[in-house]
């Protein structure tokens, strides 16, 4: 008898679920018939590959050995028929590869591009780097990349990309717990986070060389905590610390946002394209998907109200 993949995979689910009857239910076989197929198979390779006691079914040495080399190739195959299927179902329409940072109105701008394109598949890749997504964009593994500049740390842009720019200039606001003494001001000064601690993602292109010349400039040099999107979210929630925020970032019943006075920290927004990849339609379909994402947010949607402009696709709020 020659070992095929179907053989393996029995191996793997046999060591992974500890029992001939849970691995034979994993699989859809009877407990009988999987009794027979591993005895078949340890006869083929001229040794036992597990125990069977009371305890269950464990591997011996020479199983784990096995187990060691047959993991790689199930797991290849697997891989191998879920990207074939997904090359197929591309095939019958067209595809569009979207890379983005991360934004409250990812979501609302996949559903539009769906809605507009029916049958597409549009696959996503969330990246906190945004020249990451430039730099795939440029070498054909993206379509399109929506991300976001740090102001006064310029993106890195490869050369033949196409742009247009989504926001001119959106003001970062500060998050911080909902009993922090200036959650009670509709307003921050810098001033009244003197003497907190600041988290910032130093995987986010330019978030830390941007916030760190803004509390210079403003003669402030606080303790700061290196940390990612959710750590970060329990230390403000906790009151261990600030850290600056989009704009359009939604409720929490333990954290307050606030906007800064004088907006001394912002981004600038981009919707990025391949040579050849249409830019319009995904650009007018980003810009709506961004003012529902503004408009759900009150703090963001009363800055905009008082006078602050962000961009066009913001205009006549």
């Amino acid at each position: 008898m020659e070992l095929e993949v179907r053989h393996l995979r029995a191996l793997c689910a046999i060591a992974d679920t500890g029992s001939l009857h849970k691995a034979a239910r994993r699989l859809g076989v009877s407990q009988p018939s999987l009794t027979t197929q591993l005895r078949r198979i340890e006869n083929a390779l001229g040794a036992e590959l597990f125990t069977r006691g009371r305890t269950g079914c464990h591997p011996t040495p020479l199983g784990r050995s096995v187990l060691s080399r047959a993991r790689p190739l199930v797991d290849g195959m697997t891989a191998l028929v879920a990207e074939t299927r997904a090359a197929a179902a591309r095939a019958e329409g067209p595809a569009l590869r979207v890379g983005s940072t991360a934004s409250r109105a990812l979501p609302g701008w996949l559903r539009r591009l769906r809605q507009g394109l029916p049958g597409s598949d549009i696959a996503l890749r969330v990246d906190v780097s945004a020249n990451t997504l430039l730099n795939a964009v440029a070498a054909g593994r993206l379509d399109l990349a929506f991300v976001h500049e740090v102001e006064g740390c310029p993106l890195r842009l490869p050369d033949g990309l196409r742009g247009r720019v989504l926001v001119e200039r959106e003001p970062q606001f500060v998050s911080m717990a909902r009993d922090h003494p200036a959650a009670g001001h509709e307003v921050v000064d810098l001033a009244d986070l003197a003497h907190d601690r600041w988290t910032v993602d130093p995987a986010v292109d330019g978030e830390w060389d941007g916030l760190r010349r803004v509390l210079a400039a403003a003669g402030l040099d606080p303790p700061v905590l290196h940390a990612d999107y959710h750590t970060a979210a329990s230390l403000i929630a906790l009151g261990e610390a600030v850290a600056p925020c989009q704009p359009t970032s939604g409720p929490r019943e333990d954290m307050a946002i606030r906007p800064l006075r004088g907006d001394p920290l912002a981004v600038r927004l981009f919707l990025f394209a391949a040579p050849g990849v249409p830019l319009d339609r995904p650009y007018a379909e980003l810009a709506a998907a961004y003012r529902e994402a503004a408009l759900r947010a009150a703090p963001y949607r009363t800055w905009l109200r008082a006078g602050g402009t962000a961009g066009p696709c913001m205009m006549a709020v």
